[in-house]
């Protein structure tokens, strides 16, 4: 009997183990355990603020070559390419051929050959009133030669002289003046003469002066051909566009709100263009803005801003006019400022606050923010140096509960 006591009191004593350990496996499940978070350290140094934005190369000084009249547009030989070195007001770029005569209607045909004929009537008219006066001048003149004989002999008065010589002066006035109206009459004969005349096929080849040679204003080489192709343009057409591919700068159009945290002289970053990152500095920031509408359809006040390369030439050679590049303008830098992850931050009212991890567990904790970037901010209050904060915080992390570092498994 006492053997049997003795072995259920074992078994008793085994049963209360078991649901001991069972209650505190379940007990271990049911405790909330730490969360997994990723932390950053707060720490000083150099931080930069910049504006990022597309922009483009272009070339400082761009000759545009026009059309100086209306007409044709030649071929020339040897064709022009884009690329094409030039020199100063040798290398011809184009040839113009001015704009031939159009044709015209039977009845303005017949129009222009009646006024023909009056013309030429009126030239065989004014040619007539010449010999008319030509012989009334020499008669005068056979006159006047009679009268100074007889005036030294007295046989007639003064006055009779005087009268000799003014009819000599002015039958020679007037042969003078219709001599003048032959020509005025033959030059409308041939302003007629000339609006009658057809277009005629080939002239540059008939005539090669009647075609205007455009040449280079500047030397360099030919970065575009507008009038690729033989044909008509109007006065002032682009023709041809010229500059120096070594004398490039960097353009953007920054928006408003950028543009006055930028000063000529700021630093710049260039890259996006396929190469190696460029230094670059500000040289202007335009005191006008204009609008611009983005390629979602929103209407933004952007500003010219012009950059010039601060690196030698080599190490841009291969950049060209209008190519595209990404530009880094520094609006704001110091060596040493307390920093913090942006992706530690979130809004807490209308404050910025952090999780601050402190004897395992988060603590809410409000921050006061200076610059910024995309990466970083600077603190200016709220935090100390070595201070560690939860990164990416997600809504199962909240004020004071249990975290632990993701990789301190």
């Amino acid at each position: 009997m006492r053997g049997k006591s003795m072995t259920n009191w074992m078994k008793r004593i085994g049963g209360i183990a078991a649901f001991g350990l069972i209650a505190a496996v379940a007990v271990w499940f049911a405790w909330p355990q730490p969360i997994p978070v990723d932390l950053a350290t707060v720490a000083k140094g150099p931080m930069e603020v910049t504006v990022d934005d597309e922009a483009k190369t272009q070339v400082r000084h761009l000759y545009t070559v026009s059309a100086a009249i209306a007409g044709k547009v030649l071929r020339i030989s040897p064709p022009r390419h884009v690329g094409d070195q030039v020199t100063k007001d040798q290398t011809v770029v184009a040839v113009m051929q001015p704009t031939t005569p159009s044709f015209h209607d039977v009845r303005t045909h017949e129009e222009l050959l009646a006024a023909l004929g009056a013309a030429e009537a009126a030239v065989t008219f004014a040619e007539a009133e010449v010999k008319r006066l030509e012989a009334a001048l020499a008669y005068s003149r056979t006159e006047l030669d009679r009268a100074e004989k007889l005036a030294k002999t007295g046989a007639i008065s003064q006055g009779a002289l005087d009268k000799s010589r003014f009819e000599g002066d002015t039958n020679e006035a007037a042969l003078a003046s219709a001599k003048a109206q032959v020509e005025v009459r033959r030059n409308e004969k041939a302003m007629i003469q000339a609006r009658l005349g057809q277009p005629v096929d080939d002239v540059a080849q008939s005539d090669p002066a009647c075609c205007i040679q455009l040449r280079s204003p500047v030397s360099g080489r030919i970065l575009k051909i507008v009038q690729e192709s033989e044909g008509m343009v109007q006065p002032g057409a682009p023709l041809v566009e010229i500059g120096d591919p070594l004398d490039l700068q960097v353009v953007a159009d920054l928006l408003s709100t950028d543009a006055v945290q930028i000063k000529p002289g700021a630093a710049v970053r260039i890259d996006g263009w396929g190469g190696t990152a460029l230094q670059g500095k500000v040289t202007r920031v335009d005191p006008a803005g204009f609008l611009k509408i983005s390629a979602l359809g929103i209407e933004e006040q952007r500003v010219h801003t012009e950059i010039d390369f601060v690196d030698p030439p080599e190490k841009w050679s291969q950049l060209g006019h209008d190519y595209r590049v990404i530009v880094h303008v520094t609006s704001w830098r110091d060596d040493n400022v307390l920093t913090v992850p942006v992706a530690a931050l979130f809004r807490t009212g209308d404050d910025w606050a952090v999780y601050l991890a402190k004897a395992g567990r988060a603590r809410t904790t409000v921050v006061k923010i200076g610059h910024r970037d995309n990466k970083m901010a600077e603190v200016e209050s709220g935090l100390s140096e070595g201070d560690r904060v939860v990164l990416h915080p997600s809504d199962r992390v909240s004020d004071g509960i249990a975290v632990r570092e993701r990789n301190a498994e």
